[in-house]
């Protein structure tokens, strides 16, 4: 079911509200079985604002989502004919109250929880940043709430490093400009869908023939997607070394 929402462009908001419905301990479920005991969170966030309801699906903070909103969204991106039979039996049974709903504000099981949120996106920004700066380079951080299709996300951060080249704006080289967020991938083949990837194929493709640009995507959380690598990166050679090889590089 997951991989059929992030083929189809669903945000994470919208994915998380339907993992929290399949599962024992997303939707506040682990505070749940942990009650009585002191339970303390510690929470590394990769959802632009941190909201803990969101984040890993927000095992132990209330979730204020419901079976409804399950349905609409799978109404929404027409999934019933492809999720798994047993899914769809369970959030309809939820629907009409046959299946326990996620913990909302008020319940108990909250009462002896700690929420700690240790390490997020704009975090890891700012230690890039530092890093950066120690090794030469004139640096400028963009936002870390940047959203939209990966691949028009990707022609605007081209789009800058380009002028940095050609006019010294906003700031001269050697620089390094770095920005954050959670970006979405609409598939339209058989790819996989990693953000970080197609992130840095559609910059390479806006950026091939140019001299002194290098692009880099990553997961703060070590995973692109579902696929085994954290990103990727390219310069303004990458397209032409791909189509040496018989390659006909191209966003998904």
């Amino acid at each position: 079911m997951t991989q059929l929402l992030l083929r189809c462009g669903a945000t994470i908001q919208e994915i998380n509200t339907l993992r929290k419905h399949l599962s024992l301990l997303k939707g506040g479920g682990l505070a749940k079985r942990a009650y009585p005991a002191t339970l303390i969170s510690l929470i590394l966030s990769d959802v632009i604002g941190d909201p803990l309801d969101v984040i890993a699906s927000g095992p132990t903070v209330p979730d204020s989502s419901t079976f409804a909103d399950c349905i609409r969204i799978l109404d929404k991106f027409d999934l019933w004919e492809e999720i798994p039979t047993p899914v769809a039996e369970h959030l309809r049974e939820g629907l009409k109250g046959n299946r326990e709903e996620t913990l909302k504000e008020g319940d108990p099981a909250f009462a002896r929880v700690q929420n700690c949120i240790v390490g997020n996106n704009l975090l890891a920004m700012k230690a890039a940043q530092k890093k950066a700066g120690d090794l030469g380079y004139r640096t400028l951080t963009l936002s870390s709430l940047i959203e939209g299709e990966t691949r028009e996300v990707a022609k605007v951060h081209a789009a800058i490093s380009k002028e940095v080249i050609l006019s010294a704006h906003p700031l001269p080289p050697p620089a390094c400009i770095l920005s954050g967020g959670e970006t979405t991938v609409t598939l339209k083949g058989q790819g996989k869908g990693g953000r970080n990837q197609e992130f840095s194929l559609a910059a390479a493709l806006e950026i091939d023939g140019w001299k002194d640009l290098v692009v880099l995507s990553a997961g703060t959380d070590g995973t692109d997607g579902p696929t085994d690598a954290a990103g990727a990166f390219a310069d303004g050679r990458t397209i032409q070394r791909e189509e040496r090889k018989g390659w006909m590089p191209e966003p998904s």
